[in-house]
């Protein structure tokens, strides 16, 4: 049975190019940066032309360019770092209700730290209200984090009009970018954000290995301690392996980022188009300011772990949601969090399209799904349409700090 690969927002294929370019480091340049033979000089090296590619794409300094251990960890080192170093200048931070739980998480854990936490509305898209945010910023507002693209809904912010807001009102800005690179512009000038986050699963590279841009000037303190590597900010024998790998990688995708955005806009609408034609269904996310490889829809009165098992019979692999939480049985939060009631949330798949999908495997999964999706609905007990779901509304779950 052949293996239909639609999770790509979960994990990519690495690239064999990428690979190509990580193995000699695990049997020939294999010696410490930290040594001062020359095995480790080599090392050391070789991250150091590392550092200043990723740079010259992110059109950056080399000495803003952090390496870690994933996306998770880059978020991590954002938010904790930096408000924790600058704590003296005030409590006060701002997100979303539709960021990863890297960020949704850490701030949970820094309201038990004292800090205050506001959680901005979306709409029924996933979009900020600009304005809101404007509103919500004090004197005490040390920090703003808001997702560039969003990991399960596709929804893309706009991330250069937020920026010049932040620094309108002398606020740091992050965002979280792990799902843009190979698609949306990541040039930090013209974003003008102060720290961004990227990782290499979700560009054809090595799982366990992301980076943290943090603009000169920006002041954040460690969150892992040790032997001082990556500026005395991210402590641990560097991983020579997937830095090189992510390098390549981030290569890769920028090199061909025309071409290949072409190519899955058109297969990610060739699967909205199909699905809509389908009774009582809702494409969660705006139909145009969305990621080219997002395809996430609700196929009303089914649960969406039962569509998941069965296109996994045919070897389609495709998620409910962030792969971080897809076995918890709560509908998504980002779902939830567009005043959608539980309904649409928990009936709700994403299909994320990378560049090994093709044509015929599209066609495909749009021949095989219509008949899952109509024996389970004849299954089920719920019999809402979707205007009904949609009017339905929803119990706000309960979340981090004020939510106004």
């Amino acid at each position: 049975m052949k293996t239909i690969y639609l999770d790509n927002a979960a994990t990519t294929r690495m690239d064999p190019v990428v690979l190509k370019s990580m193995l000699p480091y695990f049997t020939e340049e294999y010696g410490n940066p930290g040594s001062m033979h020359h095995m480790g000089l080599k090392a050391r090296k070789d991250i150091a032309y590392a550092r200043e590619k990723v740079a010259s794409i992110l059109n950056c300094s080399p000495k803003e360019i952090i390496f870690t251990g994933s996306g998770t960890e880059s978020d991590n080192m954002a938010i904790f770092g930096y408000v924790r170093k600058n704590k003296e200048k005030g409590n006060h931070i701002i997100t979303t209700p539709i960021e990863h739980h890297a960020i949704m998480d850490s701030y949970k854990r820094l309201e038990k730290e004292g800090f205050e936490v506001t959680i901005l509305d979306v709409d029924r898209e996933g979009f900020v209200n600009l304005e809101q945010l404007k509103s919500k910023i004090t004197d005490k507002t040390i920090l703003v984090s808001i997702i560039y693209a969003n990991n399960e809904i596709g929804t893309i912010q706009d991330i250069p009009e937020i920026s010049k807001i932040c620094k309108e009102k002398r606020v740091t800005f992050h965002t979280d970018a792990c799902q843009a690179a190979g698609y949306l512009d990541i040039d930090v000038k013209n974003l003008g954000v102060d720290m961004m986050t990227l990782n290499g699963s979700k560009i054809y590279g090595p799982k366990g290995v992301g980076i943290l841009f943090k603009r000169r000037g920006i002041k954040i303190e460690p969150i892992v301690y040790g032997g001082g590597q990556e500026y005395n900010l991210r402590s641990g024998t560097e991983n020579v392996a997937n830095i090189i790998g992510f390098t390549k990688a981030l290569e890769e995708v920028e090199k061909h980022r025309e071409v290949e955005t072409k190519k899955v806009t058109k297969l990610r609408d060739k699967l909205i188009d199909a699905f809509l034609k389908l009774p009582d269904t809702r494409l969660n996310g705006d139909r145009i300011k969305r990621l080219p490889n997002n395809v996430n829809i609700s196929f009303l009165n089914i649960e969406g772990e039962s569509v998941i098992l069965m296109l996994n019979e045919l070897g389609i692999c495709v998620s409910t949601g962030s792969a971080c939480t897809s076995a918890d049985l709560e509908p998504s939060h980002v779902i939830v969090s567009l005043d959608l009631p539980h309904e649409v949330g928990h009936s709700s798949i994403r299909f994320s399209l990378g560049k090994f999908n093709t044509e015929e495997e599209i066609d495909y999964v749009i021949e095989v799904l219509p008949p899952i999706i109509k024996k389970l609905r004849q299954m089920s007990p719920l019999k809402y349409t979707m205007e009904e779901a949609e009017a339905k509304g929803r119990t706000p779950p309960e979340e981090v700090g004020d939510h106004h």
